[in-house]
């Protein structure tokens, strides 16, 4: 659970028929009102060109610069039901991990939720094109899903150029205390993966886990990564870590905390931004 809350402090239903705007004899279309509970989710709704439709925001909704200007109805664990109310929502949008207590609460109230929570980059399009579905934004949500394939596909063939025995392992913190990273079935392994990296987690048996300060050491990373920023120098916050002396990352100073963690941890349209930042501290 705790670092399922950790997780969810870094980053940041059923489908029916998509909602359009409604319109009465003599009178402007009405348009319709959304409420996203998720940084995730809000990135989405912004995507496909729905600015004025978007109502509410929690306060960990940071992306795009709009989305800070939207009324806050709490944060991504505390939300307030009361705020949510006043807004009248016709849709209300939110994602798994630390929200399912509320997603409960929300349903209880027979209001219309959609809960996204991609495990991998397939899933986060089938997400996409379900918003676009309830939204009315069909077309545009195409339209980004192919963008981001297209990205993906570029960021592939770079990769399918650097030899199997020169691809570069990586270790991935997500948080120091608990020394937590990302493994296998995860969506931040499968974007190390895609910009051509070897996750060195990839065989613990959880998504996210603690890992072990010495299994590092030993699995010895040539690049590591830290999904959060922190003004300290990488090498401050790492190097000095008893036995850590001895990885290759921290002799040859490959240790990376400049990557937008929104990039590297929230499954969203920049997906393909993180994965062209991680393939550029490896490679480039």
């Amino acid at each position: 659970m705790k670092i399922i809350l950790i997780i969810a402090s870094l980053i940041l239903g059923t489908v029916p028929l998509g909602l359009t705007e409604i319109a009465t004899a003599g009178t402007a279309p009405i348009k319709p009102r959304y409420v996203s509970l998720a940084p995730s989710t809000t990135e989405i709704l912004f995507a496909l060109g729905l600015d004025e439709e978007i109502v509410g925001v929690s306060t960990f909704c940071d992306w795009p610069p709009e989305a800070k200007n939207k009324e806050k109805i709490g944060s991504f664990s505390q939300v307030n039901i009361e705020k949510v109310l006043s807004l009248k929502p016709d849709y209300i949008f939110c994602t798994g991990l630390e929200q399912a207590g509320i997603v409960r609460e929300l349903k209880r109230l027979k209001l219309n939720i959609y809960v996204a929570d991609p495990t991998d980059i397939k899933e986060l399009f089938t997400t996409i094109k379900e918003i676009g579905q309830i939204t009315g934004k069909v077309k545009e949500a195409q339209i980004l899903v192919n963008q981001m394939e297209s990205g993906i596909e570029e960021v592939k063939s770079k990769v399918k150029l650097i030899p199997e025995n020169k691809r570069q392992k990586v270790f991935i913190e997500i948080w120091y205390d608990p020394l937590t990273t990302a493994g296998k079935g995860s969506y931040v392994d499968e974007v190390i993966t895609l910009a051509g990296g070897i996750n060195i987690a990839s065989d613990t048996r959880r998504a996210y886990s603690i890992f072990s300060a010495e299994e590092v050491i030993n699995r010895n990373p040539d690049c590591i990564i830290l999904a959060y920023m922190d003004q300290k120098k990488p090498k401050e916050l790492v190097g000095g870590r008893f036995g850590w002396s001895r990885i290759n990352a921290v002799k040859n100073n490959r240790l990376y905390n400049d990557i937008d963690p929104a990039l590297l941890l929230r499954p969203g349209p920049r997906v393909v931004q993180g994965a062209r930042e991680i393939y550029k501290r490896l490679y480039l």
